[in-house]
């Protein structure tokens, strides 16, 4: 099946079911936007522990055995279990210790066993260990507080992986286990996807730099410090273009600029629909570009296409809004665009919310909350206080959005809502 081309959707939008550009559902416009992900192909050899964050562009196989030999999961004693009489006291002859890394050179003969260390190397003729605590010891001999059973507590050869088995795909994200695992397979370098890059910048007159002194009708420009914070968070190699006033040269400039430099573009202001500003002109001029109103609360102006090679995000200019638009299409398509073929959807769960909160129906909304637990350790959410788009004090205060989709209207206290947390990924 041929990708449609974003003209073709620009152009013919009856061939999208159920089009509405003047309501867009969050789970639609996250639907058209995958269709028109195109990952990066370049890749590189790097150190294990600057993998960390980066997507993996080929399978690491093990290139052995892990463990590579029988080995015990506890401290105790290592025996023949068939040496076990049932019914009747065993005593069994401590004939010497196996540590991990120093194994036990002897063999056991019946009525005997080996003091034995987690990790050490089960001994030849042994196939059971008991842990140290069920067994009373007197001089060099051990009996049983209680029965055992056969080969419990071994870690046998390849119980974890199998030599040549696929240990990570091509798409996998590191994490930090992922690093311990693949040293423990005596890996040092990793090929992984070239990181991602991504250019950034604020417009508007009335943005001004930290350090400037405010005049009247400035705000200080926070949008991309928020930016900066998730694109670290994501680690992509990010590019600040600044705060650009409404000049159409200079913006222009910029936008091609980024769109040079960058696989992907993101800006903040100037998208909303309907807008007469230099932005969206530019936009129209110099790319393939649908500005869309999403049924959700906050964040409802959003653009999506491309400048030139570069993915084009444009974000509207309320500090809350950028960020619930980043966490709910940039953060997934980004994770995308850097290799990872099917992110994980951020868990949504449900829990009950302590206080009321006022909605309309038609549209999904993202309440800033707080997830807390109970005097009974019960698990509850409340808000965080006001909800305004430009109130960036309530994502300050947050640890979770409370999702509202767009069937649900006001809600009663002591109501379950549905919460997706943000500890971890802001």
């Amino acid at each position: 099946m041929t990708t449609p081309s974003i003209a073709t959707f620009i152009s013919n939008t009856s061939c999208l079911d159920d089009y509405d550009p003047n309501s867009m559902p969050v789970a639609k416009a996250r639907h058209f936007i995958k269709q028109f992900l195109s990952p990066v192909v370049e890749s590189e050899v790097i150190e294990l522990r600057e993998s960390l964050g980066r997507v993996l562009a080929t399978d690491i196989l093990s290139p052995a055995n892990v463990p590579n030999y029988d080995n015990s999961a506890m401290d105790g004693y290592a025996f023949n279990a068939d040496d076990i009489n049932v019914g009747k006291t065993t005593h069994l002859k401590v004939i010497g210790t196996a540590f991990a890394g120093k194994s036990f050179a002897g063999k056991i003969a019946q009525g005997e066993c080996v003091r034995i260390m987690t990790g050490g190397m089960m001994p030849a003729g042994a196939n059971t260990v008991i842990m140290q605590e069920k067994v009373l010891v007197d001089d060099k001999l051990i009996s049983f507080t209680e029965a055992p059973k056969r080969a419990m507590n071994v870690r046998y050869t390849g119980e974890d992986l199998q030599l040549g088995q696929t240990v990570l795909a091509a798409g996998h994200l590191m994490r930090p286990a992922d690093l311990g695992l693949i040293a423990s397979l005596g890996i040092g370098e990793v090929t992984a996807y070239r990181k991602l890059k991504v250019a950034f910048f604020s417009t508007g007159d009335e943005l001004a730099s930290i350090g400037q002194t405010l005049k009247t009708g400035q705000v200080y420009d926070s949008n991309r410090y928020t930016l900066y914070g998730m694109l670290s968070r994501i680690g992509v190699e990010m590019i600040d273009m600044g705060a650009l006033a409404d000049d159409p040269e200079l913006l222009e400039k910029t936008l091609l600029d980024a769109s040079k430099l960058a696989d992907v573009v993101i800006t903040s202001g100037g998208v909303s629909v309907g807008e007469a500003d230099y932005m969206k002109l530019l936009l129209a001029k110099h790319g393939q570009v649908m500005f869309w109103k999403i049924a959700m609360k906050p964040g409802r102006p959003l653009a999506y296409g491309r400048i030139g090679n570069a993915h084009y995000f444009g974000l509207p200019g309320n500090p809350v809004a950028v960020m619930v638009t980043f966490y709910q299409f940039v953060r997934e398509a980004l994770l995308v665009l850097m290799g990872q073929p099917k992110p994980p959807a951020l868990p949504l769960f449900k829990v009950e919310c302590t206080q009321p909160i006022r909605k309309l129906t038609g549209r999904t909304e993202f309440q800033r909350g707080l997830l807390f637990t109970d005097t009974d350790g019960i698990w509850k959410v409340k808000p965080t206080g006001a909800q305004g788009s430009a109130i960036l004090s309530s994502m300050s205060l947050a640890n979770c959005f409370i999702v509202l989709d767009e069937s649900i209207g006001n809600i009663d206290t002591g109501a379950m809502v549905q919460v997706q947390m943000l500890d971890g990924i802001i």
